[in-house]
């Protein structure tokens, strides 16, 4: 009677946590007393519920990696300052003693960082927080694509994820698949990206089995894959 009684709930909290993880979460749960009814329901919800993007909506994956963003800086501080992105995601930078600046092409120092200036920060990245390890101030007018003409689909809370494929996605490709990179393949990776779809946070690069690297955008709707060929070039999202 009493293992009777413990089944019911437990089923309950394996349907919320299939439900809250989405497509990006992995659910696992095991019960000597659990009925192989209410685990068929909780795998049944984990695949059908909609995916939703979130300041951070990722996978078990995820966690420090290397990465980055682009945006215009909005408050500066001791040893961090706060960026904006072209999509509105707001992005706190943390600097360290071995952060680099640049000023275009040239070198600079971290009293470049002012409020109002364009920046593409590189470094470690962790959910929308980046220990920068490289700060490239920009020009204010860089020609760089808009989130609009990219079709990138700002962040909007409790909307379902767009759904759709633009360029070249790796036939034999699945979410999850690859080895995480980081150093200059990894930056020059998250610059490509950034600069074909804008708005977004890198929190990581991964190596594919065919030598392209898909880089996770998170803080938008779309795209959360972007893709990109061994010569750094973009070749399709999703």
């Amino acid at each position: 009677m009493l293992s009777h009684k413990l089944t019911k709930p437990f089923a309950i909290g394996a349907t919320a946590i299939a439900i809250g993880g989405g497509a990006y979460g992995i659910v696992g749960a095991t019960a000597s007393t659990g009925s192989s009814t209410a685990t068929r329901a909780s795998s049944a919800v984990a695949q059908s519920a909609p995916r939703f993007a979130g300041g951070g909506g990722s996978n078990a994956r995820s966690g420090p990696a290397a990465g980055g963003s682009a945006g215009t800086v909005t408050s500066v501080s001791k040893s961090s300052f706060t960026i904006t992105t072209s999509a509105g995601q707001k992005v706190s930078v943390k600097q360290a003693s071995s952060t680099t600046y640049r000023k275009g092409t040239s070198p600079s120092s971290a009293s470049a960082v002012k409020k109002g200036v364009n920046v593409l920060v590189l470094g470690t990245t962790n959910g929308t927080t980046i220990t920068a390890g490289k700060v490239v101030v920009r020009p204010a007018t860089t020609g760089a694509t808009t989130p609009s003409a990219a079709g990138v689909v700002p962040f909007q809370r409790g909307a379902q994820s767009t759904s759709k494929q633009a360029g070249q996605v790796p036939a034999n490709y699945s979410q999850g698949s690859g080895t995480i990179v980081g150093g200059a393949a990894a930056n020059r990776a998250t610059e490509a990206a950034l600069a074909a779809y804008p708005g977004g946070i890198v929190d990581r690069v991964v190596k594919l089995s065919n030598g392209e690297y898909e880089v996770h955008n998170i803080g938008v709707n779309w795209p959360h894959h972007v893709f990109v060929n061994q010569n750094f070039q973009v070749v399709g999202a999703d």
